[in-house]
């Protein structure tokens, strides 16, 4: 299992509750947790994406975004690039620095920022250029780590639309360039998240695929987890809006892929001892109180969800300004209350399909032309500065 990166979420705080979440269920299943190189027990916790020319050009909030877990056995970092040089720089200094001992390239991302200038699930239409980021990262990495191979991966969605299907060609580029599995989101840009996850997609790339295929895309329980695994086969699951505000979906999926029964429905109080120790996590990750419960406000309605809390309570939390006042709060709640019907299945705002945010041009062709080359190299750099 794999915690999915998401801007502004799935920082070192978040990353470090959901796996210790894991880690419990192991525990209290009795397997081995002994960390040892290049084994991760309770699954892979990735950063948040980080823009690969943003980390060549040592920028001061991408170091801190790509500074590791000291905590986590693996170090997953995952990386947007459309230059094929930068990101494999990239690539191998995360390496070079000790903050990667696993990298992921988003081919995923639909957001219009990011597709409009051939970015994130847009670029694997472009089948040399996909090849080209693959073959020179992987290279990099094996020219950086030596004998010691660290694993390359790639998470991607279906297509630009149902016209324009890109998994199955892009997926076997990955694989011939040495990546290590496939993560398919399955769904389209288009779709972006709305309706239901094409989870068949997941069988048919599984059957097409020599490499393992990791499935994302609605799973919002353990239960979830292991249907998507029984119903395409895949080899792992991907969790990204599921874990919003209940990081223990991951000691959910632990024990239903390990076959038991157990589960996890706490009651409000054990969900506010969660909420007040990531705030404490985040106060002693970023040393700045402030900042951290600034940060903290988004995942109070998350956690909250389902229970009866009321208006009022609810808008004197979401202007929380300490981890002192955020305990007086829900210490004021009726804490004995059990997990709400409301507060299960899915997380995340679903939205309408959307036409695709594409460079001129970019369908007309699976290659890429002088200009577009041009635009999609200086694509990055706005991405990098927040444009």
């Amino acid at each position: 299992m794999m915690l999915a990166p998401m801007a502004g979420v799935t920082d070192v705080p978040f990353r470090r509750l959901c796996r210790n979440f894991a880690e419990e269920a192991l525990h209290d299943m009795g397997q081995d947790l002994t960390a040892r190189p290049g084994w991760a027990p309770a699954g892979l916790y990735v950063t948040e994406m980080i823009t690969a020319r943003a980390l060549v050009e040592g920028n001061s909030r991408t170091l801190d975004m790509i500074t590791p877990d000291p905590t986590d056995p693996v170090r997953s970092v995952q990386f947007y690039g459309v230059d094929p040089v930068t990101t494999a720089a990239a690539a191998a200094r995360a390496v070079a620095m000790g903050a990667a001992e696993h990298i992921d390239l988003n081919f995923g991302c639909p957001v219009p920022k990011v597709t409009r200038k051939g970015g994130g699930s847009a670029l694997p239409w472009k089948l040399g250029l996909l090849q080209d980021i693959l073959q020179r990262t992987r290279k990099a990495l094996d020219k950086e780590a030596g004998p010691d191979r660290i694993p390359l991966t790639v998470k991607m969605r279906t297509g630009i639309d149902a016209d324009h299907q890109t998994i199955f060609d892009a997926a076997k580029i990955a694989q011939d360039a040495g990546c290590a599995s496939v993560t398919l989101h399955a769904r389209s840009t288009a779709e972006y998240y709305s309706g239901s996850a094409h989870w068949d997609m997941i069988a048919k790339l599984k059957s097409a695929m020599d490499i393992p295929v990791f499935g994302n895309g609605d799973v919002f329980s353990g239960d979830d987890a292991l249907q998507m695994m029984t119903q395409t086969g895949c080899d792992g699951v991907v969790v990204g809006r599921g874990a919003q505000g209940r990081p223990w979906i991951f000691a959910d999926i632990a024990y239903c892929l390990s076959g038991s029964k157990k589960r996890l429905a706490p009651s409000l109080e054990q969900v506010a001892q969660t909420l007040l120790k990531h705030a404490q996590l985040m106060v002693e990750w970023n040393h700045n109180e402030d900042r951290a419960m600034r940060e903290m406000r988004k995942h109070v309605g998350w956690y909250l969800r389902g229970f009866a809390v009321g208006g009022e309570e609810r808008r004197k939390l979401n202007l929380v300004g300490s981890v002192a006042e955020l305990e007086d709060l829900l210490g004021e709640l009726d804490l004995d209350q059990p997990y709400p019907a409301a507060a299960k299945g899915a997380r995340g705002r679903k939205g309408r399909p959307r036409q695709p945010h594409l460079p001129e041009g970019w369908l007309s062709s699976r290659e890429l032309s002088a200009g577009q080359l041009e635009m999609v190299a200086a694509a990055e750099a706005r991405v990098a500065d927040g444009g």
